[in-house]
């Protein structure tokens, strides 16, 4: 075979193939459709049959209930007539028992009630005989199985075809004598009962085929629409972002709309990629200065831990040249468990004030209620305060602020630390908010030792410490003003020193206030 032919051939294929796909597809799509049409259609139909059904059967149902009770109370009336004119035959006769009157004028009886009723009647006495001309061989076994039944003082009938024989006991004076039956015809019945039933299948099929063809229409604009639907789904899906709206006024229109709405954010957002890769490198090269910063904060910190550990040091270095001096071994203790407390604190608050810095944008905020959050720290370190004999006064209200939750126990807590650790003996905390504008105002006082006014500006520096013999004696690092103030500020908050002198400091917190 030649290449050139060959080549035609394959293009041949190609073009074969492609043509198989695409009526594939189409097919596809058809049956789609159809599927859609052929469910909403067989629904229809099926509802519309069960509601017909039902309502005919419910309707004839109750017009042969309605027959049925007629002709039982019109039967009824006949046995209390028959009853009634048996006991007044019986005594207008000289011989007043009533089995010899039956046997006597028992078929006389039976044809004046048959003139009295307008209505074929037979008797039979206490054993089930029949009176009069008629053997009782001619008596079909139904009729015996009822007439059984009727012996036994109760009423009874039997319907056979157009037939009802209506069997009830003849009493006088309570006592059953006989059984009259009584013969009606259900003729005239049974045609307005199938009359009805012709008019409802007339009726019922117009009413479905109406209801049918209306449903249809209707839920066939259902159909388009969720096959419109399908295909501008495809066209999303294919890239192509340019979808028409639905001119529809209820769910099916919203989805459209939801939808319209989608692909032109889609398309905005395709056309943002760009701005958003450079805010991804802005967002790395952030990340690369936060790395560098917290490079420079632990070369920081590791320098401030070599003050503890070389007191630590030059005790243990005292014990091994004096190890039998019990006095250098009490103080040693002491000191060396002052100083591991306060790397151990310190350690805390640097872990703390490192991971703040690092993940400074991952905040929970929520509404906050500002008296009890601030009852929750303040119960945080009451031990604490009954531990140094400290008196804790509070004038605290009700008001509420947008902030991390986590983060505002860190402040209250660092600038209550604080208060404890800095005060006087039996000194006294006083806490209170108030709501000042648009504000909710903080604020923490203490009866300690004060701050003097030229290093005022300098406390809220990491490790920054006015009286560095107190911090050491209680541990402090000078990280926890910083701290309080990092938080306050990445909450919207700010903190100040409102006043501070020898009767001690107070520190005042303002935050936005939420309504």
């Amino acid at each position: 075979m030649c290449s050139g032919c060959a080549r035609s051939w394959v293009r041949n294929m190609e073009t074969s193939f492609k043509l198989s796909m695409a009526s594939a597809t189409g097919r596809q799509e058809y049956m789609v459709r159809v599927s859609i049409k052929l469910k909403f259609s067989l629904f229809l139909a099926g509802l519309l049959l069960l509601t017909v059904f039902v309502l005919s059967l419910l309707v004839l149902q109750g017009i042969e209930r309605n027959q049925r009770a007629q002709v039982e109370g019109l039967l009824a009336q006949q046995a209390d007539t028959a009853n009634v004119y048996l006991f007044q035959s019986i005594m207008e006769q000289s011989n007043k028992v009533p089995q010899s009157f039956l046997e006597t004028n028992g078929e006389a009886f039976g044809e004046q009630l048959k003139l009295i009723s307008g209505q074929p009647v037979v008797l039979y006495d206490g054993n089930g005989a029949v009176i009069g001309r008629k053997p009782a061989a001619s008596l079909s076994e139904s009729i015996k199985q009822t007439l059984a039944y009727a012996l036994e003082n109760k009423t009874a009938y039997l319907v056979e075809g157009e037939s009802m024989y209506y069997l009830t006991p003849l009493r006088v004076v309570g006592e059953q004598v006989g059984v009259i039956q009584f013969y009606y015809s259900l003729r005239d019945h049974q045609a307005f009962y199938d009359e009805i039933k012709r008019l409802f299948i007339y009726i019922g099929t117009g009413v479905f085929v109406l209801s049918f063809l209306l449903g249809y229409l209707f839920f066939n604009s259902f159909a388009r629409s969720i096959v419109k639907l399908n295909d501008t789904v495809g066209r999303i899906r294919e890239g192509q972002f340019a979808v028409p709206g639905m001119k529809r006024r209820d769910e099916i229109g919203e989805l459209g709309a939801g939808i319209a709405a989608m692909s032109e954010r889609l398309m905005v957002t395709m056309r943002d990629k760009d701005e958003e890769r450079e805010k991804l490198a802005l967002a790395v090269r952030k990340l690369s200065e936060l790395d560098r910063q917290q490079k420079e904060f632990i070369g920081n910190v590791t320098h401030e831990f070599k003050t503890p550990l070389t007191s630590i040091k030059a005790y243990l270095d005292l014990l091994d040249m004096y190890p039998d001096d019990k006095e250098l071994l009490a103080t040693a203790k002491t000191h060396i468990a002052g100083e591991t407390q306060r790397l151990y604190e310190m350690v805390e608050k640097v872990l703390q004030l490192s991971a703040m810095e690092k993940y400074d944008f991952e905040y929970n905020k929520e509404r906050l209620e500002v008296r009890g959050i601030m009852e929750s720290a303040l119960n945080s370190l009451k031990g604490k305060m009954n531990k140094f004999g400290l008196t804790l006064e509070t004038d605290l209200h009700e008001a509420y602020l947008e902030a991390d939750k986590d983060y505002m126990n860190i402040v209250l807590a660092n600038l209550l630390d604080n208060a404890i650790k800095y005060n006087k003996a039996d000194g006294r905390i006083r806490v209170s908010n108030y709501v000042r504008g648009n504000e909710v105002v903080i604020e923490i006082s203490d009866t300690g030792i004060g701050i003097p006014e030229e290093v005022a500006g300098k406390i809220f520096e990491a490790f920054y410490t006015v009286d560095k013999n107190r911090s050491r004696e209680h541990g402090g690092a000078g990280l926890g003003l910083s701290l309080a103030k990092r938080y306050a500020e990445t909450q919207g908050g700010s903190i100040s020193i409102v006043k501070s002198d020898d009767s001690g400091t107070t520190f005042r917190m303002k935050f936005p206030l939420q309504t």
